[in-house]
């Protein structure tokens, strides 16, 4: 095993993390809370300097980069704002690695340099209300099949970035009986300003800059050629994109573990009580410690599931190890760092206290921790299924 970065990688790493410290200044990620708007501008720069393109084929408009680049690129996103970080990974994950997964030759030439450049955005339309990870058991959504047309009919929740998204990779139920659930379930390509899509926000707490939304679909029409896939196939094409999203999520919750772990070591350093730095007390010391050695443990879970899929081998149970564990020690690093900084640490100009708040949802979303051990006791342990 050899864990070095390539020369091209650490060249990656370096841009991005220059990029950051200069356009995610702590001021600005305040403002985007503040605001609740998406970070328009640095989408923009963010394609102007590759980015985007990080991985898609140099082919389609990218930069020839593999997952393990994308990884890279999301963990330093995160160090220096989540909320730039979440908007990357909606559209990589959803858009560009969908499409690149199962997409046809001319929705890979008319998408993917689009997503590259930055005129594009996507967003997962998969949530409903009537369950997230039950979504087999409880899609209502309903996609009638025409000559050359589909219309969908349904209502989507908890759809992060549907308001700024100009495509919705849109997951709906095609047959009514089917042999098995996960048949009869159809991916489609819609365009958000398509007549009878509703968008509506749902406020919350956690990345305020990237709104979560109720996506209504009435009578909405999609050509069969915005068909992802085969008809009826969707859910085994989606295992894929799902995967990929757990690996990025892992990477977001690493970044966002990373970057409060280092702003609040450096305050353990500066800041005084009884004549001493605090960070000398061994209480402080045994904390940061602890939190360390779990951020190092969750980078090799990462590292392992994106090395995976990368290489186009299975990697379900690990890619849900990587989320489980990452986005925990996530929760668990910012929960010790408010405690560290004290009354500091709730105070809205510093942004340990909102991060809170982020770290916590991805504990439970895009699939809830709880499930993710269900799951790999069931797939990876060969366990009786508990759900």
């Amino acid at each position: 095993m050899n864990f070095e970065l390539s020369k091209q990688q650490k060249m990656i790493k370096s841009a991005i993390a220059e990029f950051i410290k200069k356009e995610c200044t702590p001021e600005y990620t305040l403002a985007l809370d503040k605001e609740k708007r998406f970070p328009e501008e640095l989408w923009q720069k963010l394609a102007e300097n590759g980015f985007l393109g990080i991985a898609i084929p140099e082919e389609y408009g990218g930069t020839g980069g593999d997952i393990l680049d994308y990884v890279l690129v999301i963990e330093e996103i995160c160090k220096g704002s989540i909320a730039v970080g979440f908007g990357f990974f909606l559209s990589i994950c959803f858009g560009g690695k969908s499409i690149g997964f199962y997409g046809t030759e001319k929705q890979k030439q008319e998408f993917l340099p689009k997503l590259a450049d930055g005129s594009l955005k996507f967003a997962l339309a998969l949530t409903e209300p009537g369950g997230g990870t039950d979504i087999l058991g409880s899609m209502q959504t309903i996609a009638e099949v025409t000559d050359d047309h589909y219309i969908i009919n349904g209502q989507k929740t908890f759809i992060s970035g549907a308001d700024v998204a100009d495509y919705f990779i849109t997951v709906a139920r095609t047959s009514d009986n089917p042999d098995k659930k996960s048949d009869g379930i159809t991916i489609m390509l819609v365009d958000a300003k398509t007549p009878g899509i509703k968008i509506q926000a749902i406020p919350k707490l956690a990345i305020p800059a990237v709104t979560a939304c109720e996506v209504f679909f009435n009578d909405v029409k999609t050509p069969k050629s915005n068909l992802l896939g085969k008809e009826g196939k969707g859910w085994h094409h989606l295992v894929s994109t799902l995967d990929n999203e757990r690996i990025g999520v892992a990477a977001m919750t690493i970044g966002l573990a990373q970057g409060i772990f280092d702003y609040v070591v450096q305050y353990a350093k500066d800041r005084q009580a009884f004549d001493k730095p605090i960070g000398q007390f061994q209480a402080i010391q045994h904390y940061l410690a602890k939190c360390a050695i779990k951020i190092e443990a969750a980078k090799g879970l990462l590292q392992k599931a994106a090395w995976l899929q990368s290489k186009g081998k299975r990697c379900d149970v690990e890619a849900t190890m990587a989320k489980y564990y990452a986005s925990s020690v996530s929760f668990e690093v910012a929960s010790k760092a408010v405690s560290i900084m004290g009354g500091y640490g709730v105070m809205e100009e510093y942004e340990v206290g909102r991060q809170l708040h982020a770290a916590k949802l991805f504990t439970l979303a895009p699939i809830s921790n709880e499930m993710c051990l269900n799951y790999i006791g069931m797939v990876g342990l060969g366990l009786p299924r508990s759900y």
